[in-house]
């Protein structure tokens, strides 16, 4: 299993806002420019940075791979920074299973690839249907860090960093 496979990447990106996209329609999750209205989470990368956006769920990790086990839509990569987004499009009770994908993704991650060198990784759990920010418990967010070494976020604002 492979998180840096080209054949799931897209182009190297350097736009300074671009959104990213699931159809909910048994296909990959995209980046757009154009199309606000498709965008589930906004990426703000105001410093022009090279973000590589791979595909995880339906290509890294096939739907047949791994059946029963979550998985998040995508990675975005820099140099230094590594993303983990769950794309939602639903009205309630869709937290939880959110980052129970991310969990499971971090863990398929660590298994096969050495990420010591990302100094920023974060998991965020995107609704395009709950767009604002929800407040994390304290306790929460530092136990899914102690435990995975990610810092979780639940909002539809990825912000790239340097």
């Amino acid at each position: 299993m492979n998180f840096f496979d080209v054949a799931c990447q897209e182009p190297t990106l350097t736009h300074v806002e671009f959104g990213l996209c699931d159809d909910q329609n048994s296909t990959i999750a995209y980046t757009d420019m154009t199309d606000k209205s498709k965008w589930i989470a906004t990426v703000k990368n105001d410093g022009a940075l090279p973000i590589t956006f791979t595909a995880i769920d339906k290509c890294v990790i096939k739907d047949n791979e791994h059946v029963g086990r979550g998985r998040c839509d995508g990675m975005l990569t820099t140099t230094a920074s590594l993303f983990l987004v769950e794309l939602k499009d639903a009205s309630s009770h869709w937290q939880t299973g959110a980052i129970e994908q991310l969990e499971s993704t971090i863990d398929f991650l660590k298994a096969n690839h050495n990420i010591d060198t990302f100094k920023h990784k974060k998991v965020f759990a995107c609704n395009k249907r709950r767009a604002g920010f929800a407040v994390i418990d304290n306790a929460e967010n530092k136990a899914f860090f102690q435990k995975t070494g990610f810092r979780m976020d639940i909002q539809a604002e990825i912000i790239v960093v340097k």
